[in-house]
């Protein structure tokens, strides 16, 4: 019977670990979106978490420079720690606009898109719950069309707040300022559409 080492479930701890970071993140910007008080101490908070995930990062480094077997191809599993992180750099990013921006309340489409992050993430972070059982599990590609579906409901969300922005807005600068926070909210979307979708296709290329 197949079964992994210690040392070999260790990668995917570090996919756990990433993933909740994102999550995480995700719930900070949430809470930024719904809550706008303080936002200098929100920031900092997903700064903060921006540098957990970049740890995470060197954790899969130090790992791979360390091991001589991995339980999957060593490039795919620092493609996935890269790509986790960099979901929780979107987020991050996104929420530094809302500072640069001297934003002061929120509109109802950017909690929208806010409220799908966090559920994307959830589902990723499940996603990578289930790497440490990929060859027999039958949720992992269940969890992969939910972060798609998602992120697909994101595209037509954001094309929406668009449109409206350029309909119903006044002021030009206003119109610039959100279609670059939608954008960024996208972009978060599609940081876990990518990560979802890389898992899948290296779970069928080691089926």
């Amino acid at each position: 019977m197949f079964r992994m080492t210690q040392r070999e479930t260790s990668f995917y701890d570090v996919f756990e670990a990433a993933s909740e970071i994102a999550y995480q993140s995700a719930l900070i910007l949430q809470d930024l979106v719904l809550h706008f008080d303080d936002p200098d101490a929100k920031i900092k908070a997903l700064e903060d978490k921006e540098h957990e995930g970049d740890q995470q990062v060197h954790a899969m480094m130090d790992r791979l420079n360390k091991s001589f077997i991995t339980p999957i191809d060593r490039e795919d599993l620092f493609a996935i720690s890269k790509d986790l992180d960099n979901i929780t750099d979107a987020i991050e990013s996104t929420a530094h606009l809302f500072m640069m921006f001297d934003v002061q309340t929120v509109k109802d489409d950017a909690k929208s898109l806010v409220r799908l992050i966090v559920e994307a993430t959830a589902e990723v972070h499940a996603l990578t719950k289930e790497m440490k059982h990929f060859k027999k599990s039958k949720e992992l590609k269940v969890k992969v069309i939910e972060v798609n579906r998602l992120e697909n409901e994101g595209d037509r969300l954001r094309r929406r707040a668009v449109h409206t922005l350029f309909t119903q807005e006044k002021d030009p600068l206003e119109v610039l300022k959100w279609r670059e926070v939608y954008e960024s909210l996208e972009s978060a979307l599609d940081a876990c559409e990518d990560v979802a979708n890389l898992i899948l296709s290296v779970v069928v290329k080691h089926a």
